[in-house]
């Protein structure tokens, strides 16, 4: 299949379709246009998932033009196991989150509706081609272009403080690609006089792996914490994050789980691919900062979490949580950290979404996002209770849902290298426990408070949403070995090209071996 363009239909359709849906005269025709748009996505992305090969080459369904030959840049896109886990992970949400946000936008604003689909769409254009990208250039324009639809989503649509809270994410995440915009540049020089100059991805780390880039380690490093320092503030790691739970709290669920499902994750990929590949002995170099603030961000997410009264609120600072598992599994550097870290990222979008949309339907009927304001909700609304349960447990990785899996493999791969830190993130299972069952326990249970009697159970709408992320996360958690074989494959090159393997096993001595 290598020359149909399917990767470039990957991200064509959407921006295509943002364009048509932007300037169709009626809401509803909008709305229907935009799901039909996002689904033909999901179409191309299980074609694709269904006919990529885990035992052959890296890179698939390649494609490779001219862009600014001068520059030596070039239209180059490529899917290896980890971009198509994201690939399929952002298809499968998209639908789901425009059907949730049916009825977001402004009634009194004109083409309200019309915009805030427009922007959903652009959003997913401009993540699928950054996983899809191998041009160092072209994956940093839309790594930063993706900011601009996002800032809008916020700022546009939401609580009060909205505003405030869109500029917030825009001047964190600005300054983050400013920094890595040197280091691209920076990149491009040190490949000048052995390369030519080249921003192809496959180039640059061939030429590392070779040693062929002869380059003062003091400059790597320097351009390593460039390309890192952006993505942490994506991703977003601590102590990065103080955007992100204003950010998710004033903006609709639906911007705030694409948020947090979708765009933080082009965050956490940036790093297995370009930081470890492009810059290996940086990457080892920095590794114990790296993964002592992402233990940090581990506790200190679950800890912050046990005490907030916004459900919202708590819902996001588990998310700060979450991505210090997922940058700790990457720089433990072992294939059972790394493998986890990336079923992870998919299992953190599918459960942080059922997580964050349940609630957000619970808290359109209320009209308030404090916890104290409800209780005994399961016995007025137990579909809308039941689903809230099982998306909270699997936060907190209970066995038999999806996140256990990447957890347990996350700890298992750090275990083998620093066994101290894999016991100080292992904590976190019962800090987790904790502020889930707890936020269930007051919101969920007892008698009902005064206000929620008449609350509605879920409507048809909100099953449609809720029910495959719930059977998704059971698929995951029971049966993980199809999204493993894909990535497995995927890891073991990263590892490879950065020439690093797991530690052996100790034995004991005088066993002759």
């Amino acid at each position: 299949m290598t020359g149909v363009g399917w990767l470039t239909a990957l991200w064509a359709v959407p921006m295509i379709g943002a364009a048509i849906v932007i300037l169709l005269p009626s809401k509803v025709f909008a709305r229907w246009a935009a799901l039909a748009v996002s689904l033909a996505v999901l179409a191309v992305a299980v074609l694709l998932a269904v006919t990529f090969d885990p035992a052959g080459p890296q890179f698939q369904f390649v494609e490779d033009h001219p862009w600014i030959p001068s520059f030596g840049t070039g239209y180059i896109l490529g899917l290896d196991g980890i971009a198509l886990a994201l690939v399929v992970l952002t298809a499968v949400l998209v639908p789901l989150l425009i059907v949730a946000g049916w009825n977001d936008g402004h009634a009194d604003r004109a083409r309200s509706t019309q915009s805030y689909l427009a922007l959903t769409l652009a959003v997913e254009a401009m993540v699928l081609i950054s996983l899809v990208a191998l041009d160092v250039l072209l994956f940093y324009v839309f790594f930063e272009a993706m900011l601009i639809p996002m800032y809008f989503l916020i700022g546009g649509f939401g609580g009060a403080r909205r505003g405030a809270a869109a500029v917030k994410f825009l001047l964190y995440n600005l300054f983050g690609g400013l920094i890595m915009l040197a280091a691209v540049i920076g990149l491009y020089v040190v490949t000048l006089e052995e390369l030519g100059g080249t921003f192809d991805f496959r180039a640059i780390v061939a030429a590392v792996q070779s040693g062929q880039l002869a380059v003062d380690p003091a400059l790597l490093n320097a351009l390593f914490l460039g390309f890192m320092f952006a993505f942490a503030v994506k991703a977003p790691l601590w102590p990065f994050h103080r955007w992100l739970p204003d950010a998710a709290v004033e903006s609709t669920p639906a911007t705030a789980v694409l948020m947090m499902a979708v765009v933080d994750k082009v965050g956490t990929f940036g790093m297995l691919r370009y930081c470890l590949q492009l810059f290996p002995d940086a990457t080892k170099t920095f590794q114990p900062v790296i993964i002592t603030l992402a233990v940090i961000g581990i506790i200190y997410g679950a800890v912050v979490a046990i005490g907030q009264t916004d459900v919202m609120r708590l819902i996001a600072y588990t998310s700060i949580s979450h991505f210090g598992f997922i940058i700790l599994g990457i720089f433990v550097l072992t294939s059972q950290g790394q493998a986890g870290s990336t079923l992870y990222m998919v299992n953190h979008g599918i459960s942080t979404a059922a997580l964050f949309l349940i609630a957000g339907f619970l808290v359109s009927r209320r009209g308030s996002r404090f916890i104290a304001d409800y209780g005994g909700i399961q016995k007025v609304a137990p579909v809308l209770a039941g689903t809230f349960l099982v998306a909270g447990l699997a936060t907190l990785s209970l066995p038999g849902l999806g996140p256990f899996i990447s957890e347990f493999l996350v700890l298992i791969g750090t275990f083998s290298r620093f066994p101290v830190l894999a016991v100080i993130a292992a904590l976190a299972l019962v800090l987790s426990a904790i502020y889930i069952l707890w936020a269930y326990q007051r919101m969920m249970t007892g008698p009902v408070t005064r206000g929620n009697e008449s609350l509605r159970d879920l409507v048809p709408r909100e099953l449609i949403v809720a029910a495959p992320l719930i059977v998704l996360l059971l698929v995951l958690g029971i049966y993980p070995k199809p999204a493993l074989d894909v990535i497995n494959p995927a890891v073991t090159h990263t590892l490879t090209t950065i020439d690093v393997q797991d530690p052996r096993p100790a034995t004991p001595e005088g066993d002759g071996r």
